[in-house]
């Protein structure tokens, strides 16, 4: 089996790729794009939780998938990134549940950047972002999104890079006002620095799961390793890379924040906002609120050019009609691109936790199955050319796989807790993840009626 497919349509040699930083810079969004969705872990779990939270959580959570992924896609950079792993490993049957999976997840992952773009917003502009006029903005994120990605994956990418720089720089403003602040002690905003303690009346779990849905995705950029440039040798690098960035993205504001002395119990989503005002007036405020809307838009576009890889993937194997292969000149799977748009604008309207909460759980039976794909083609294929290989003998990725797979169960049981549609938000995943057997008998009669009248 080869390395991966050609592009259906026009020609990879007239398609600019993504480069090493655009491609860094589009990672990062894919996880997390900054600080400005943690509200909710100091909120929940306090500073003292939070900071160990996002200290410890990446060495069990991301690091160990990081190191999966920079194996995978340096081994197998094939178009469709985790969904070409399984395939390749366990067959068409587990590649379209994995296919499945994500997708289902990116249904409920999606809702989440335009409902808490709104949700900045809002701390400046309330009148803006009541009733209807919440939907319309909602709506008018997810179009801006796929017009940019109609323009192709080095256009979002590169552009992200630009969205970046603006994004984080409010931040490095409220870091430097708050350690100032944190210096005054006595003479600070709140007359010394913030108790460590969790406020009360709190779930930690809630902490938990905002946590890891804060340190997931990294598997995202590998469904468009057509248009990257030298894939095997850019996606560990940039993976790992991507990693110690998002943790001290997260790490250093919150503890600046402890040091000015904010109020743990002041945190929940948007709080950023309270924040800047506090420690560097309106002006900061305005620019955390329009940093913080433009990366939720940045996360969603880079998102969107993640996902919408999936569906053109299947196509090529024959799991959706043909229509999905089509590319406009510069790459974009158009077809694919709108079709999804439009079915993530019609999930808008959840709950930011319950979004989480199935998000997770859906992630983490995707995330399982990729771990699978890594042992059985360390043993299946033990002279495939690995560029990057995980160090060690052949039971380090077990090793590797294991806590990965006992934080899923863990958000499994606590997604009991949440209620969708009238029932656990742990039994509406599991159907959501269930319905993936009998779509792929569906879509395999599907694939041998057109084989038969080609």
């Amino acid at each position: 089996m080869p390395f991966s497919k050609p592009m259906s349509g026009p020609s990879n040699g007239r398609i600019r790729k993504l480069r090493l930083i655009p491609l860094l810079a589009a990672t990062y969004f894919m996880v997390s794009g900054g600080p400005y969705d943690l509200e909710d872990i100091i909120g929940f779990g306090g500073y003292g939780h939070a900071l160990w939270l996002l200290l410890l959580l990446p060495f069990f959570w991301s690091f160990p998938t990081a190191l999966m992924l920079g194996e995978l896609a340096s081994a197998v950079p094939a178009e469709g990134g985790f969904y070409a792993w399984v395939r390749r490993a366990m067959g068409p049957f587990w590649g379209f549940q994995e296919a499945w999976l994500s997708l289902a997840a990116s249904v409920f992952d999606m809702a989440i950047y335009p409902t808490t773009f709104v949700l900045y917003l809002e701390h400046l502009a309330p009148r803006l972002t009541q009733g209807h006029r919440a939907i319309a903005l909602e709506l008018a994120v997810v179009a801006a999104a796929v017009l940019w990605n109609l323009r192709g994956a080095a256009a979002v990418g590169e552009g992200s890079v630009r969205l970046w720089l603006v994004a984080i720089s409010p931040f490095l403003i409220l870091i430097a006002t708050a350690v100032f602040a944190g210096l005054q002690v006595a003479n600070g905003p709140f007359g010394g620095h913030a108790s460590l303690a969790a406020p009360r009346n709190k779930e930690f779990s809630t902490a938990i799961l905002v946590a890891m849905w804060n340190y997931m995705g990294w598997d995202n950029a590998t469904t468009i390793a057509n248009e990257v440039e030298n894939p095997q040798r850019n996606y560990p690098r940039v993976i790992l890379l991507a990693a110690v960035m998002v943790m001290l993205t997260y790490i250093i504001p919150i503890a600046a924040a402890a040091w000015a002395g904010i109020p743990a119990e002041r945190f929940s989503t948007g709080a950023w906002v309270d924040a800047a005002h506090i420690l560097g007036g309106p002006a900061l405020a305005v620019a955390v609120v329009l940093a913080g809307s433009l990366d939720d838009f940045g996360t969603f576009s880079n998102l969107t050019l993640s996902y919408t890889r999936l569906p053109h993937a299947l196509a090529e194997d024959g799991f959706l009609p043909a229509v999905f292969t089509k590319r406009l000149a510069n790459g974009s799977p158009w077809v694919s691109v709108l079709a999804c748009g439009i079915c993530w604008a019609l999930a808008l309207g959840f709950s930011f936790e319950r979004l989480i909460t199935i998000d997770l759980v859906l992630y983490g039976f995707s995330m399982i199955l990729e771990f699978v794909a890594l042992i059985l083609l360390r043993r299946k294929e033990p002279d495939l050319p690995r560029p990057f290989r995980i160090p060690g003998p052949d039971w380090v990725p077990i090793l590797l796989g294991l806590s990965p797979a006992l934080l899923t169960l863990y958000a499994l049981y606590a997604s009991r807790t949440e209620t969708v549609a009238g029932m656990s938000a742990l039994a509406f995943a599991l159907i959501i993840a269930v319905a993936g057997l009998p779509l792929y008998l569906v879509t395999k009669i599907s694939r041998k009626r057109r084989i038969l009248v080609s």
